[in-house]
């Protein structure tokens, strides 16, 4: 991973919505933030454990770089319409900042 962090998030969804927010991230939020933020180093639904939830990793050169695109994300007018789509979808969400470790052993590996 060549990013000096990651923004983890974590967004729980209520029961049986999560078709309706995958349809709504996918045409109303991904672009603007393929736009702004460029692509996610992953994006996930949970299957086991705790259900309903959406996992996504952005990554970024340094803090002032997330602030940065955070700020020309929110800015976009298009925005507050995914925002809006969503806001009886998403029951909670967490946000970690999580930084890379380099193990010796999995240089060759990765």
């Amino acid at each position: 991973m060549d990013k000096a962090i990651v923004d983890h998030r974590i967004y729980t969804i209520r029961p049986r919505c999560m078709p309706a927010f995958l349809a709504a991230f996918d045409q109303l939020a991904m672009p603007i933030l393929l736009r702004h933020l460029g692509p996610p180093l992953a994006f996930y639904v949970s299957s086991i454990g705790t259900l309903n939830q959406v996992v996504h990793l952005w990554g970024y050169d340094s803090l002032d770089d997330l602030e940065r695109r955070s700020a020309a994300r929110d800015a976009d007018p298009d925005f507050a319409a995914y925002l809006h789509a969503t806001r009886d979808l998403v029951m909670a969400q967490e946000t970690r900042i999580i930084k890379p470790v380099q193990f010796k052993a999995l240089a060759s590996r990765l």
